[in-house]
């Protein structure tokens, strides 16, 4: 077969007609992330992609309310400014907050942050 009627014989991917391209895959059940929450959620779970941050978040959340830094330093073997610098980024993402009450600062979670990341997880590979 010549090099012309092999090439007439098979079209590229670019001349196939649109009509004849058969769907690889079921349409999507849900809806995904739309740009701007995708945006508003990858610092947070950037921020819990760190080991201490992820365990800080869990000491707090394991306090039942808040956590005094006092007791969130004192799990760790790491230095204070290093505990401060984890907790700001989890402040900064969203995922806690705090308040200082004379020398002590006092952190909490955002529980309604933690539920909407909670149910993004939840929904990701539950349709059948």
């Amino acid at each position: 077969m010549s090099k012309q009627s092999a090439a007439s014989a098979s079209p590229d991917a670019a001349e196939v007609d649109a009509a004849e391209v058969v769907a690889c895959c079921a349409p999507l059940d849900g809806s995904p992330l739309t740009p701007r929450q995708a945006v508003e959620l990858a610092p947070m779970f950037k921020a819990l992609g760190d080991p201490v941050r992820l365990r800080l978040l869990s000491l707090i959340a394991a306090s039942g309310s808040e956590a005094c830094v006092c007791d969130l330093t004192d799990a760790f073997d790491l230095s204070g400014p290093t505990i401060s610098y984890h907790l700001k980024t989890l402040r900064e993402a969203g995922l806690v907050d705090c308040e200082r009450r004379g020398t002590w600062v006092y952190y909490w979670i955002r529980p309604d942050v933690l539920r909407g990341m909670g149910d993004l997880l939840g929904s990701v590979g539950t349709s059948a």
